[in-house]
């Protein structure tokens, strides 16, 4: 076995010690030492788990990979071997299966199944039929669950349903901060303490469970945020949020990867249908979409259009746009990754997109969805934010530039 596998922190060491119920579960702040507290824990399990299948889970098969698999295949070495047709890993003479929990379907992936043993990260994106489906095929004697989750919505299924009755569970909690990781670069921690602003430094770097409400980025500041001039482009990005009823809009984003800000807003498209008392057709918005793109026509790069706008892209590429993407569409990732650039400088708005700049202060949580432990924006006024985020979180959301892989945490 690695010598990885001794890399603990006391309160990792303590954790790992102490999950020893049915159900075991993490909780807190980003980077906390969280996971991988969790897999050292899964792996003593396995060694001593009842006969019966095991199970390993995550929102999606790929970052299950990424941040589980890898991981344990790292250290266990030999000892472990991934079959990624089969999605299947063997470690020692153990079978664990791997699954992706990304919606309400996936409860019938593991229905019928008879479970000794369960880890799982992400658990606040798991759908709650998911969750209670896997715990009901855990029926053999001894089974245990391991899992992570960062913390959330204060009404969240996972918060009030397990966490909140903790005392009246078979049930280990563990909640991790920060600091709880020694194993982090001070300038790393430093450099997320500034970039998490409002909502989420509470919930990633306090780790605290709380509610979403009012505006969304209500750190918002012209004066930090808007441009009164913007710098030349290296190159340009484009983002498109269709629509025929509904506004369409177009914002062209210079790009200067070695810049700060590093991506502008620099122009904006925005045709709504209700104001100009018309509707436009796709042969219409194309014609717009070439005229709004031709100045720079030859230094665009990517084009990120919302994925769910078929018609539109088919249109397009008749009339010779290449470049096309479909955005990334995770809303509340996107959301994150947006303010995170904002608070950071990497990104700003310059002064003529005066549709995106009042989005920015009208962009807002919907308060009925908190009830039910959804942080949910309200779907108005929200064009030019889509657009903003597929281009942004396409390019910047997955983390790479903030990737810590390389150190034990």
């Amino acid at each position: 076995m690695s010598r990885k596998y001794q890399l603990l922190a006391p309160k990792q060491r303590w954790s790992a010690r102490e999950a020893n119920n049915r159900l075991n579960i993490w909780h807190g702040s980003v980077r906390s030492g969280k996971t991988v507290a969790t897999i050292h824990r899964f792996i003593k399990f396995i060694g001593n788990s009842p006969d019966g299948d095991l199970l390993l889970a995550w929102k999606t098969i790929d970052s299950l990979k990424r941040n589980v698999i890898g991981p344990l295949l790292d250290l266990l070495g030999r000892d472990a071997h991934y079959m990624p047709g089969r999605r299947e890993l063997k470690i020692w003479d153990k079978i664990v299966y791997t699954v992706g929990a990304s919606d309400e379907r996936s409860e019938g992936k593991i229905r019928g199944s008879t479970l000794a043993g369960a880890y799982g990260d992400e658990l606040t994106l798991w759908p709650e039929s998911f969750f209670k489906m896997m715990l009901s095929r855990m029926s053999l004697e001894g089974a245990q669950f391991f899992g992570t989750t960062n913390t959330d919505n204060p009404n969240h299924w996972l918060k009030k349903e397990y966490i909140d009755r903790k005392n009246t569970l078979n049930l280990s909690l563990f909640h991790f901060k920060l600091e709880d990781n020694p194993f982090l670069p001070m300038s790393y921690v430093e450099a997320l303490r500034k970039e998490y602003v409002g909502l989420w430094y509470k919930r990633f770097i306090l780790g605290h469970w709380c509610v979403a409400e009012g505006a969304i980025f209500d750190f918002f500041d012209a004066t930090k945020h808007v441009l009164q001039q913007y710098p030349e482009a290296v190159y340009y990005d484009v983002g498109i949020d269709y629509g025929t009823t509904n506004p369409c809009v177009f914002i062209l984003f210079g790009c200067n990867p070695f810049g700060k800000p590093k991506i502008w807003a620099e122009r904006e498209y925005y045709y709504d249908p209700v104001k100009r008392a018309r509707q436009q057709t796709d042969v219409e918005f194309s014609k717009d979409f070439k005229a709004f793109t031709a100045p720079v026509a030859n230094k665009i790069r990517n084009i990120y259009c919302d994925p769910s706008a078929e018609s539109f892209q088919l249109q397009l590429k008749r009339d010779g746009v290449v470049g096309l993407r479909d955005a990334e569409n995770e809303v509340l990732d996107g959301i994150r990754t947006v303010a995170r650039m904002l608070q950071n400088g990497e990104f700003a708005i310059y002064k003529d997109c005066v549709n995106y700049i009042n989005e920015m202060y009208s962009y807002a949580w919907n308060p009925k969805k908190q009830i039910v432990g959804q942080d949910v924006p309200l779907k108005v006024n929200d064009h030019c934010q889509d657009t903003g985020r597929y281009v942004i979180y396409s390019k910047y959301g997955s983390g790479s530039q903030y990737d810590i892989s390389k150190f034990v945490n």
